[in-house]
């Protein structure tokens, strides 16, 4: 629904995103949290997706990007009543923990506060798959 309002690029590779060749990546892997919660999900490519794989994104190079990219969706939620609504339908079924969703997608917030209430609720579950052995990945060398 995002791209189909506003020009929205991948976070990895930095491709601009529509109904065709979006997918959903889970920031860090399906394969350590079993979940699909909202906050670990950005959209990229499929062939992106694939390249990715159940490794980590390199933190301080893609962490910085997710958070501008979610905070993009973040600022619609509150300017599109219909996207809202449909952060409202999702948000039933991938936002499990109430205290996250006040924390990250309450009215009104910044950029920095949003970015660092996402990395308080990220960073430990990043460190945890990293300490677990998930590979770091980065597409540029």
């Amino acid at each position: 629904m995002i791209v189909s309002i506003k020009p929205v690029c991948e976070i990895y590779g930095e491709e601009r995103l529509n109904e065709k060749n979006i997918s959903i990546d889970h920031f860090v892997p399906w394969a350590y949290v079993a979940h699909d919660e909202l906050w670990n999900l950005t959209p990229t490519t499929r062939s992106m997706n694939s390249r990715k794989s159940n490794s980590l994104p390199d933190w301080n190079t893609y962490f910085p990007m997710l958070c501008k990219s979610e905070y993009l969706s973040y600022e619609m939620m509150w300017e599109y009543p219909e996207i809202h609504a449909a952060f409202e339908k999702c948000a039933k079924e991938h936002l499990n923990n109430q205290e996250i969703k006040h924390k990250l997608y309450q009215r009104g917030l910044s950029e920095r506060e949003f970015s660092g209430r996402l990395e308080e609720v990220m960073l430990p579950v990043y460190q945890s798959a990293k300490s677990m052995g998930f590979s770091n990945w980065s597409l540029r060398v």
